[in-house]
């Protein structure tokens, strides 16, 4: 592999703590002269936060090593040439929507992320509103469900959200992180023109059976699905998905591809 893209919370990190070895894998990996780059769904902070809680777990990292779904969503919102949206992220996140006019009435795209459990009836009964008078509907992802911090066990994700605005107003949304094939280019695309046209040379390594492996593989990158994160026996086994490789952790990823 020329070049390794990593997920980050359940893969490289869970609550702010690093993955036992994830620092190390990522560390022999550049020593080695593999190009790294990382890929979030998450909507809960810019990419300049994501950068703080990298170094912080001992993951050097900067902003142009990261693309999110936040970012991605930014991009298509400005190739589209729409200035008011209505953002359904954090606060924290919010930064990577500045260009975007996000207090009007009459927004010209809803844009879903993740509120964890500040998701109510007014909330989604606002963005249906903004859709009946015909804003676009963006989706930052589709993911179903993500792990909650210290043993707390699976919560829902917007994916579920982001489907049943799409049932009420008839729309289908945008899906502008993974799984989609233009989130993949994006990632592509940082890594160099080189990438672009050899994808399969460049490997995916996350939690999630969807997004990060069967997304990836769709793009023409290979996968590799972790055991840490989200990841559940069962869920895996009924998927239908095949990855190139399944580890335990990240830190089995140096082994697999160099024995």
């Amino acid at each position: 592999m020329r070049a390794i893209l990593f997920d980050l919370d359940g893969t490289l990190y869970e609550d702010g703590i690093a993955i036992p070895g994830a620092p190390e894998a990522v560390g022999e990996l550049r020593r080695r002269g593999v190009q790294v780059g990382f890929v979030t769904n998450t909507t809960s902070r810019s990419r300049r936060l994501l950068v703080e809680r990298l170094t912080g777990c001992g993951i050097p990292a900067r902003e142009d090593e990261i693309v999110t779904a936040l970012r991605a969503g930014a991009v298509y919102l400005a190739e589209r040439g729409y200035r008011r949206v209505h953002a359904l992220v954090p606060e924290a996140a919010r930064e990577d929507l500045a260009a975007f006019d996000l207090g009007s009435d009459a927004p010209e795209a809803v844009v879903i992320g993740d509120l964890d459990d500040r998701w109510d009836f007014t909330i989604l009964n606002t963005a249906f509103h903004h859709l009946m008078h015909g804003a676009e509907l963006v989706a930052l992802s589709r993911d179903r469900y993500w792990q909650k911090p210290d043993g707390g066990g699976l919560v829902l994700d917007c994916g579920p959200f982001v489907a049943a605005l799409e049932y009420a107003s008839g729309k289908t949304a945008e899906v502008c992180g993974k799984p989609s094939r233009d989130f993949y280019h994006a990632a592509l695309a940082m890594l160099g023109p080189w990438a672009l046209e050899r994808p399969g040379e460049v490997l995916m390594v996350g939690d999630d059976v969807w997004g990060d492996v069967r997304g990836a593989r769709e793009a023409g990158l290979k996968a590799c699905l972790v055991r840490t994160g989200k990841f559940r026996a069962e869920v895996f086994a009924q998927s239908g998905v095949a990855p190139d490789h399944v580890v335990d952790s990240v830190r089995d990823l140096i082994p697999v591809l160099f024995g």
